[in-house]
């Protein structure tokens, strides 16, 4: 059976429900156990997988725990966005010639989504943080 009639018949991509699971935890806002994020992910997963996946999560260093009476509640280390830009730092670093990755990347946005970069470039190139100075683009706070 091919990996599609897989996905097809019931079964999730890899990373898939580690995805459904830290998005169940950024939707409560607050740290939660086991059963209430199982309630969020969506094919009545088992308790023990769900579990499973959290204690994962927790090894990545992607979701905090603290002690709950036997067990813990769980919270997200990043929010959303945090989580996407740190997984698209980790592509960068990994991909090789960065200035062919990064032009790559520009060549492929929207033009709505071009001109946003644009303009976020622009405000942390100026920032107030910059004291009205202008950072060379290596600077980093």
């Amino acid at each position: 059976m091919s990996g599609q009639e897989g996905a097809a018949a019931g079964r999730r991509a890899p990373g898939e429900l580690e995805s459904e699971v830290l998005a169940a935890l950024w939707a409560a806002g607050e740290p939660v156990g086991v059963g209430a994020v199982r309630e969020q992910v969506a094919g009545d997963p088992a308790y023990t997988t769900v579990l499973t996946i959290l204690t994962r999560l927790y090894d990545k260093g992607l979701v905090t725990r603290t002690r709950a009476g036997r067990g813990y509640l769980y919270s997200p280390v990043r929010d959303e966005a945090g989580h996407a830009a740190a997984g698209m730092r980790d592509l960068l670093e990994r991909g090789g010639d960065r200035a062919a990755v990064l032009a790559r990347f520009v060549s492929e946005l929207p033009t709505e989504d071009e001109k946003l970069l644009e303009q976020l470039l622009r405000d942390h190139m100026t920032g107030p943080d910059t004291g009205g100075a202008t950072r060379s683009p290596g600077t980093r706070d």
